[in-house]
């Protein structure tokens, strides 16, 4: 059944999967009256998934000047990702000591999705599988809130991570930092698991650099032009 809650969480996903993929940009406002069009809703739905939205500051509500998707600045999302990192590090400690032979199984399983995008070049099919595969280690920590936190900075942190994928050669540099911490987990080495995953989320040095560069990319349309709401939700 249809309620207006599980409505609003319909569009807070759809909304939330528009920034995600960079069709919503950082700064961008976005105006109820065309989100509620092009959906085909009310405004009421539209407004209550832009709260949710804000609450998990993916987006930015200002007093009677509406909703903008939020923007980080670099300082900002370094100390992001330094958080990710250490929150990735004890999901992979705790995943190393917990997970089952059937969930080893399914790490596979996501580690040979990712290589199937990765062989294929496609950097939008694996920032798919990417998020499966960390989302096997989250689950695999077998504490529920650690992986609840690790998941909300994972959401807020999409978009960047996405951008990272499309840097040149980072796809098989990101496969091969998997192939280590999947090794390190099935092994039970909880330590090695730590250093790895620590390594392959953090951005820092030439990481950073290509990250900043590309930046500017999350604010332009595929046409190198600024679009507005109308053009990136058709």
């Amino acid at each position: 059944m249809d309620t207006p809650k599980k409505r609003s969480e319909t569009l807070r996903e759809s909304i939330e999967e528009l920034i995600a993929v960079g069709k919503l940009a950082p700064g961008q406002h976005l105006d109820e009256t065309v989100l509620a069009e092009q959906f085909g809703v009310s405004r009421t739905p539209i407004r209550e998934a832009l709260i949710q939205l804000a609450s998990m500051g993916i987006i930015v509500m200002r007093p009677r000047r509406g909703a903008i998707v939020a923007e980080i600045g670099p300082q900002q999302l370094i100390e992001m990702f330094e958080v990710m990192a250490e929150l990735e590090a004890m999901c992979g400690r705790l995943a190393a000591r917990r997970m089952s032979a059937a969930e080893h199984a399914s790490l596979m399983a996501a580690h040979q999705a990712c290589k199937d995008a990765r062989d294929a070049v496609d950097p939008d099919t694996y920032f798919y599988k990417n998020e499966d595969f960390h989302g096997q280690i989250y689950a695999g920590s077998h504490n529920a809130f650690l992986e609840e936190q690790a998941r909300v900075l994972q959401r807020r942190l999409r978009p960047y991570r996405r951008l990272q994928l499309r840097v040149r050669d980072r796809l098989k540099r990101s496969y091969d930092e998997h192939e280590g911490v999947v090794n390190a987990i099935i092994a039970g080495d909880s330590e090695r698991t730590v250093e790895l995953l620590r390594q392959h989320v953090m951005i820092q040095g030439q990481r950073f650099a290509d990250l900043v560069a590309s930046l500017h990319q999350l604010k332009l349309a595929p046409n190198g032009e600024k679009q507005t709401l109308s053009e990136a939700l058709t």
